[in-house]
């Protein structure tokens, strides 16, 4: 009936149940009867829309969108669509929607940048509910949510919070429901004092069901797991451990999974790329398994890492750690002189890493010409390997590898976990390196088993919409900008040069922020269409298996085919079936984890403005609106100059300049203009920063704290 349904309402704006009931063709009082379940089903469910006046239409048709709504620290949020566009909603459109509940959505404004309003909620999810215990006068426990977009309220049962004092941070269970906005409630986990150290990072962690503990069952399942490796491992492996094979990390990365080597040939290169066999330890249908599944992945929270697998192995057993014995699994890699991948070859394997570098001192010895100390015997091997790094970038560049050049802040922390210092991420030669060689295994994986087609995961990342991108167009010429990239068919090379043509414009940074949010997500999905910010045709996630079930997923699949040569129908079969779900998960997961990182980076730049207040610095104005200009500072913070502060004259938005403009006296506020500011104030607890302008007197040019 669902199909009949939906067959109906594709070329209707709305239909009564009657109208249905005879456009199927119905005729009993049971078919009306069954027909109105399905209906009410379908609506509850966000596969078709109910109107006020109880009719029936299909969402596309109506101009409504479904999905999760996520809310950020800042009480405003998102609607997270999987194939396109998330709608942002401000606060004041929530319409009493809670974060994570099933929502029905209507766009208030079209764009770049899209926003809604929520007119339904289908679904409730009233999981991870973090909050606050605090005792009233009578002893009595009140709760008091996180989320102050939480308009619902608790009655928490005192039996439930003796393990608790004013202050403890809890995760809520939430029972029965008392009447429309009062719920029955008990304390399932005390998370500890708000007041002790990481409690905030880890509060907002279980916002998005990122857990610090994997539970009995995993630990039990753990004392198994051995921590170094036994000859019966070896067998059938190749043993690579003669070879000069080491590994490039952050000086602080301690869940190491990929190792490289490289020969450099008559004719080319034979490249190795050399990944942790987390699958030899982390079986399907195990409480390990599961666990890895349910956390689709590690989520890195400033200098927190909650692991998608037990330390023990993170950093242990799977981590390719300095002079250890380890189990991978080897992607090698024939490529000629041009960084052309002619052959590659992927086999079980052991490898011995012989050094754990750094970016820090691999940079020294490309870019600097210096060597570190320890690193004189690997220097000609990492120039060697430099030099087919930036050949295998340029033939991704060449076919239209898109690199938006987007600055990430590192959080830094002291010892009572309070952020001290803010610091932008370099990407220079070491780390270009690292993801080059990293893109041509995933591209050799995914091809490998492309072509036996077969049952598979994809990283996948569908083309833009045409409007997207004429808006963005618009957007440039409104700073004064024309491009001469023609627009007739968008492919990654239409992209790419445009953004090589805003290059060298000072508002470079911005645009390529906003051209970057004109595209759609990557996602993970069992149909191959493509990645089309790499230029590629058929990719994968191949290479992180200690922080990525998807990942994970890909080596059991080359087991099962490539090394047990198990083709058999129930396996493809099963995986059929099973990696449409493993790849949904996987992707809502990885956004969760994208969320939890972005909150906890807003609410840790606040923390630090908070020891900052009065002081004054350049910015660059990155958004416009009708209430005030937000300004990014050198170190990233981003704050909101309100347009209440703006006293010299009273100020209105023009949307056609994306700019605030006065009445009197024309002075404009515009996006990618310079600025000097003061921080007013900031607020950890609603991740706020506020700037005012700090006008220069007589032409004076004042002392400027530099970021």
């Amino acid at each position: 009936m669902k199909e009949k349904i939906l067959d109906i309402l594709e070329n209707e704006k709305t239909l009564t149940p009657m109208e249905i009931y005879h456009a199927i063709g119905l005729e009993s009082v049971e078919d009306l009867q069954k027909l109105n379940n399905e209906l009410e089903t379908m609506s509850q469910n966000g596969e078709i829309h109910k109107t006020n006046k109880g009719k029936y239409g299909l969402h596309k048709n109506l101009g409504i969108f479904c999905g999760k709504l996520s809310i950020n620290q800042k009480g405003s949020g998102f609607v997270v669509l999987p194939l396109q566009d998330d709608i942002y909603i401000p606060k004041s459109n929530l319409n009493g929607a809670i974060n994570n509940d099933y929502v029905e959505c209507e766009l208030t404004k079209t764009g770049l940048k899209p926003e809604g309003r929520i007119i339904n909620v289908l679904k409730r999810d009233l999981r991870n509910i973090i909050g606050t215990i605090e005792m009233n006068n009578k002893g009595l426990p009140i709760f008091v949510p996180d989320d102050k977009s939480i308009t619902l309220k608790f009655k928490v049962n005192p039996a439930t919070t003796n393990e608790c004092v004013d202050g403890s941070k809890v995760l809520l269970s939430i029972g029965k429901k008392l009447d429309s906005n009062f719920y029955d409630a008990a304390v399932l986990k005390v998370l500890g004092h708000k007041n002790d150290p990481g409690m905030d990072i880890k509060t907002i962690a279980y916002r998005y069901a990122i857990y610090d503990d994997f539970g009995p069952k995993v630990e039990e399942e753990l004392k198994s797991i051995p921590t170094e490796v036994t000859e019966k491992d070896l067998v059938n492996r190749r043993d690579l451990t003669n070879e000069m094979i080491f590994t490039i990390d952050g000086d602080d990365t301690k869940d190491i999974d990929d190792a490289i080597s490289l020969k450099v040939l008559d004719d080319g290169y034979l490249l190795g790329v050399h990944i942790a066999d987390v699958s030899y330890y982390v079986k399907e249908n195990t409480a390990l398994g599961d666990a890895a599944f349910e956390r689709g992945t590690s989520s890195y929270l400033a200098d927190t890492v909650i692991p998608m697998i037990p330390h023990k192995l993170s950093n242990g057993i799977c981590s390719l750690n300095e002079n250890e014995v380890r189990l991978t699994i080897s992607c090698e890699m024939k490529i000629d002189k041009k960084g052309n991948v002619l052959t590659s070859d992927i086999f079980e394997s052991y490898i011995k890493s012989r050094k754990k570098m750094s970016y820090k001192k691999v940079n020294e010895i490309l870019i600097d010409g210096k060597v570190p100390e320890g690193y004189e015997e690997y220097k000609d091997t990492l120039l060697q390997m430099n030099e087919l790094a930036k050949l295998l970038r340029n033939v991704i560049t060449k076919k239209g590898y898109i690199d938006f050049e987007l600055d990430e802040p590192k959080i830094v922390q002291n010892d009572e976990g309070e952020a001290i210092d803010i610091i932008k991420v370099e990407h220079r030669d070491g780390e270009k390196l690292i993801e080059s060689f990293m893109i041509a295994a995933n591209e050799s994986v995914a091809s490998y088993i492309g072509n036996m087609e077969l049952p598979f995961i994809y990283r996948v990342h569908d083309k833009p919409n045409p409007e997207k991108i004429a808006e963005f167009v618009s957007l440039v010429k409104q700073f004064g900008y024309k491009l001469d990239t023609r627009l007739s068919s968008i492919t990654p090379l239409t992209m790419q040069k445009m953004l090589y043509e805003l290059k060298d414009k000072p508002e470079f940074k911005i645009l390529s922020g906003y051209l970057l949010r004109s595209m759609k997500k990557a996602i993970y999905s069992k149909d191959n269409i493509g990645h089309f910010g790499l230029a590629s045709d058929c990719y994968t996630h191949f290479t992180s298996p200690i922080r990525r079930f998807p990942d994970l997923t890909v080596h059991r699949l080359l087991r099962s085919y490539i090394f047990e040569n198990d083709l058999t129908m129930s396996t493809i079969n099963y995986y059929n079936s099973a990696l449409i779900q493993i790849a949904e998960h996987s992707s809502e997961r990885e956004q969760a984890a994208i969320n939890a990182e972005r909150d906890v980076d807003d609410m840790k730049m606040a923390e630090y403005m908070e020891k900052h207040i009065g002081e004054e610095y350049d910015g660059i104005i990155t958004g416009v609106n009708n209430f005030g200009f937000f300004v990014q500072l050198d170190n990233l913070v981003e704050g909101l100059v309100h347009v209440r502060s703006l006293t010299d004259d009273y100020y209105n938005f023009v949307p056609d300049l994306m700019a605030l403009v006065g009445t009197h006296t024309q002075k404009q506020y515009r996006i990618g203009d310079r600025i000097h500011i003061v921080c007013t104030s900031a607020s950890k607890e609603n991740s706020m920063v506020d700037f005012e302008v700090k006008e220069e007197q007589n032409g004076d040019t004042k002392q400027r704290r530099q970021v």
